[in-house]
């Protein structure tokens, strides 16, 4: 017979609350990651805002409230990972949004453009991931959330080195969550569908692909990065605290639906 399920002592809404928890956003000085950060912060947790850009994450800490603070930080620069990680002993919550893309149709490739958007996209998160996932193993807790994309699953034209890397996050990261979880330490990704954020720029400027882009989701519209932030509340928080290895998709509907013809009733 089944035991029924009861709340934890403090109430179901206490499983979001993250007072007390510290938290990293790589990638906060704009779009997605700076929402991140605010909602983290409007949740309890005392954030850092991590940038490349100090300006921009000096600006994000501002926005997230008392308790957050700036960090310049270049993912792709490997000894500075590891010297933050050695500076932020006991941190519970790691979230990382930068991304790379260039868009172009294999045979226009170039090995340079190949290198450079598996680099951020890859190979630094595989150094950050691997340079704070160390002292959550250590301590026995912690929580990663890493950002995909859609373009994991599914690819269009001039998508398939950016799709690419993004398919090889996952697995990085599912298999980060198969070795660390007996530890304690939860590794989930996120993956937006279209969202209006500095990356998608050039695509936004142009009305028609925008639009495109817009019908292929079954809300018909694209996201705005605050809509990116209750998963990674969730992911970071108790709530979250029997997934791990998991890719949740914040996508619109895009990768639900199959053609857009609706027959007739």
């Amino acid at each position: 017979m089944t035991t029924p399920a009861t709340p934890p002592p403090a109430g179901y809404r206490a499983l979001f609350d993250l007072t007390g928890r510290r938290a990293l956003v790589v990638g906060a000085g704009s779009g997605i990651g700076r929402e991140a950060a605010r909602a983290l912060a409007d949740f309890g947790a005392q954030v850092g805002c991590a940038d490349r850009d100090l300006a921009a994450a000096t600006d994000a800490a501002g926005q997230a409230g008392p308790g957050a603070y700036p960090m310049q930080l270049d993912m792709m620069d490997e000894a500075a990972l590891t010297e933050a990680a050695a500076g932020l002993p006991d941190l519970d919550v790691l979230v990382f949004t930068p991304a790379s893309n260039v868009r172009k149709r294999l045979l226009a490739y170039s090995a340079a453009e190949f290198d450079q958007v598996m680099h951020l996209n890859l190979r630094s998160s595989f150094n950050l991931v691997r340079a704070f996932g160390k002292g959550m193993v250590e301590r026995g807790r912690g929580s990663i959330i890493g950002f995909t994309s859609i373009r994991a699953a599914v690819t269009e034209p001039g998508q398939g080195v950016y799709a690419a890397s993004k398919a090889g996050l996952v697995q990085l990261l599912r298999t980060a969550a198969v070795e660390w979880g007996p530890a304690g330490v939860r590794v989930n990704l996120i993956a937006p569908g279209v969202v209006e954020t500095p990356l998608t720029a050039p695509i936004r400027a142009v009305p028609q692909w925008y639009a495109a882009y817009a019908d292929k989701t079954v809300l018909g519209r694209w996201a705005r990065p605050s809509e990116l932030a209750g998963a990674v509340v969730y992911l970071a928080s108790e709530a979250a605290s029997y997934v791990t290895g998991s890719v949740l998709m914040v996508d619109g509907g895009w990768t639900a639906a199959d053609g857009r013809y609706t027959p007739p009733e």
